[in-house]
């Protein structure tokens, strides 16, 4: 099965759209399609911060990843953050997450980014399953304030 990974153009959005629900599902977050609205609004956005890639199977868009730089004042470098994962149901196992997360990799190569980050859930067993073989499990710990 051959992926191929790159940016979402105009033409995208409605799977885009479709994977992006499936991801608010998937951790059963209440996602309207204002804030998609406003996300694909960001990704369509050359000075906005967040970038995106799709993984694309015989001409279908199967996959989306979302990243963004940050910095990290303590090293002195600025690093990335991949904020969001998601492949269709029917092409989990086909190569398109490690294709994404790779392909992340090499645009903080390109942009001399020191590390490549992201979190998942502690139940995403079949994710983490990929994850422990593309990256180290780190120690830390998340926290978040509401505001």
């Amino acid at each position: 099965m051959t992926i191929t990974i790159r940016p979402p153009t105009e033409e995208d959005r409605s799977d885009w759209d479709r994977l992006y629900q499936g991801y608010a599902d998937f951790y059963k977050i209440p996602q309207s399609a204002e804030m998609r609205d406003k996300v694909w609004g960001w990704l369509m956005d050359a000075e906005h911060e967040v970038r995106c890639l799709v993984a694309e199977h015989d001409g279908a868009v199967v996959g989306l990843t979302h990243f963004r730089p940050f910095s990290s004042p303590l090293r002195a470098i600025t690093n990335c953050f991949l904020d969001d994962i998601f492949v269709d149901p029917d092409h989990r196992g086909s190569g398109a997450a490690r294709a994404l997360i790779e392909a992340v990799q090499e645009q903080a190569k390109t942009n001399g980014w020191g590390v490549v980050r992201w979190i998942t859930a502690d139940d995403n067993y079949r994710g983490r399953g990929l994850y422990d073989k593309l990256a180290t499990r780190t120690m830390w710990i998340t926290y978040d304030v509401k505001i």
